[in-house]
């Protein structure tokens, strides 16, 4: 039936060319964003699992940098620590040499005078391990205790290994002396227990390190997982698009011609009455 109320042509052309004008605006709004997903409004489950993941991703950089800052804590107890050892190494040596009994008393003093200046430097090298606050070695430290995943529900722990004087790994008196052959003699067992305890000790933090680097290279992994995880997703593909682009602008200038086509119809009514 021929109207001129109601042009039923007219009207599918136009919802057929408001279709292809949606559709077109959204292909050009992925190749903007480079998002398949953008906003919730794009696919609310899709961009609420992704936004889960981002919040995950995002709450590993925390992670990383404290276990950055624990491994620095550690790698300065272990300088401070391979100090010490070095020193009583030394100590070990002066404390030797005094043991013998046909030395002199001015050689024994001076002696003693050396191993009292190292003794002492071992307190300097462990108050000096210091990191951020954080010192291993010193009395009274306490452990490190590294964020290990996302939630925080891990960690990643290192004990101290105090090495102050007259403790339990070295174990060499803060006034500790080779005055004598017989203290001197003494003070050799001594330091080699206090060698043994230091490598020991050293032997755990070094361990730890390692584990710390590990992980923190884990987490670090895990992290790019989780963004590329998060573009499967959402991002878009872009040749895809494109191809897709093309079409859709041929289908908008075939519908706008449609639509004018469809709007002529009316006119062929005055033909009627000719």
């Amino acid at each position: 039936m021929l109207s001129v109320n109601t042009n039923t042509g007219a009207m599918v052309a136009l919802q057929n060319l408001n279709a292809t004008n949606m559709e077109l605006s959204q292909t050009q709004n992925r190749i903007n964003t480079g998002k398949r997903v953008a906003n919730a409004k794009d696919n609310g489950a899709i961009w609420a699992i992704a936004q889960g993941q981002r919040a995950t991703s995002q709450a590993l950089n925390a992670v990383k940098d404290s276990l950055n800052r624990g491994a620095s804590g550690i790698d300065v107890a272990i300088a401070g620590g391979e100090s010490v050892s070095d020193l009583l190494s030394q100590m070990k040596e002066k404390a030797l040499a005094a043991s013998d009994t046909s030395l002199d008393s001015a050689s024994r003093s001076a002696l003693n005078e050396d191993f009292k200046a190292l003794r002492d430097q071992i307190s300097k090298a462990v108050t000096n391990a210091d990191f951020n606050g954080v010192n291993l070695l010193k009395t009274g430290a306490t452990d490190i205790a590294a964020l290990a995943n996302a939630d925080g529900s891990s960690k990643l722990t290192v004990a101290a290994e105090v090495m102050a004087l007259g403790g339990s790994i070295v174990t060499v008196a803060a006034t500790g002396s080779i005055g004598t052959v017989t203290t001197a003699a003494a003070m050799i067992a001594t330091v080699n227990t206090s060698i043994s305890n230091t490598s020991a000790a050293l032997a755990r933090l070094g361990t730890k390190a390692k584990a710390f680097e590990l992980h923190s290279a884990f987490i670090g992994k895990l992290q790019d997982s989780l963004d590329a995880g998060v573009g499967n997703l959402v991002d878009a593909d872009l040749a895809k698009e494109s191809a897709k682009l093309q079409a859709l602008q041929t289908k908008q200038q075939l519908g706008v011609q449609a639509l004018s086509i469809a709007n002529q119809t009316p006119q062929t009514i005055l033909s009627l009455f000719r």
